[in-house]
């Protein structure tokens, strides 16, 4: 990405979150890169924008993927984690989110990248931070079915083995059966569940997240599909408000199959 992309692509966030119907009514909380988290939102950092705003700021730590093996794609390392998760802290982030994806249903993949996931997420507790784990099962996978079911069992077989009192947040690809992660929704060791948009429209995501009880989302190109940064407010706003209000109302009105 070009220079002018990233200055681009920075501004669209700012504008976003800066915007009147993006605040804590409908939005739990808001995922950073880096470089938004180090940005200025009518002077104030980012983080204790958004903080003010009743949004719960978190960040976004993985730095990319490793090729893929044994159908998966794990996260390369992350050079300068220990200070990055400090600096974070400091700004008011409460939290961290990282990304790995299985492509198809390998179980000595998925064991894989659900132990890299737990790994890091100890670092990331161990510096005062709640981790988000993103093992996002590709839409494109053959046997998408039976690599959610591996995912779950491996997930679940970690979470039961926390100690104390530590809890992880979750971000997974909607299930392919209705309320196929209705395990995760009620373990004591998930303090929330989040779905990802996966590449599908909002609409099509939207319906199917609708589907899935104790599932909220936590969309990014679903929500931002139909933004650019030069409309004009009135437009901008109506757009962002009208795609808030449609993934709140598709993680908080649920219906039965």
């Amino acid at each position: 990405m070009t220079r002018k992309c990233l200055r681009s692509s920075t501004k669209l966030r700012v504008r976003i979150i800066t915007a009147p119907r993006f605040d804590g009514r409908p939005i739990l909380a808001a995922i950073l890169f880096e470089r938004t988290m180090d940005g200025q939102a009518e002077g104030q950092s980012i983080p204790a924008y958004l903080r003010n705003r009743g949004i719960v700021p978190f960040l976004k730590i993985d730095q990319g993927l490793e090729p893929e093996a044994d159908g998966v794609r794990l996260m390369k390392p992350m050079a300068g984690l220990s200070d990055l998760l400090e600096r974070a802290r400091s700004l008011g982030v409460f939290g961290t989110k990282m990304r790995s994806v299985v492509n198809r249903a390998d179980p000595v993949g998925i064991s894989a990248v659900v132990d890299q996931q737990f790994e890091l997420a100890e670092q990331v507790a161990a510096a005062g931070l709640m981790p988000i784990l993103e093992p996002e099962v590709s839409s494109a996978a053959p046997d998408r079915a039976t690599a959610e079911s591996h995912l779950m069992a491996e997930i679940t077989k970690r979470l039961d083995a926390l100690s104390g009192d530590r809890q992880v947040m979750l971000k997974l690809t909607i299930p392919e059966q209705p309320d196929g992660y209705a395990p995760l929704v009620g373990h004591h060791r998930v303090a929330r569940l989040l779905a990802l948009s996966g590449g599908l429209s909002r609409g099509v995501a939207c319906d199917r997240l609708a589907q899935n009880h104790g599932l909220i989302a936590s969309f990014s190109r679903a929500l931002l599909a139909d933004l650019d940064y030069h409309m004009d407010d009135a437009t901008f706003n109506r757009t962002l408000g009208g795609a808030i209000e449609q993934i709140y109302t598709a993680s908080t009105v649920k219906r039965w199959r």
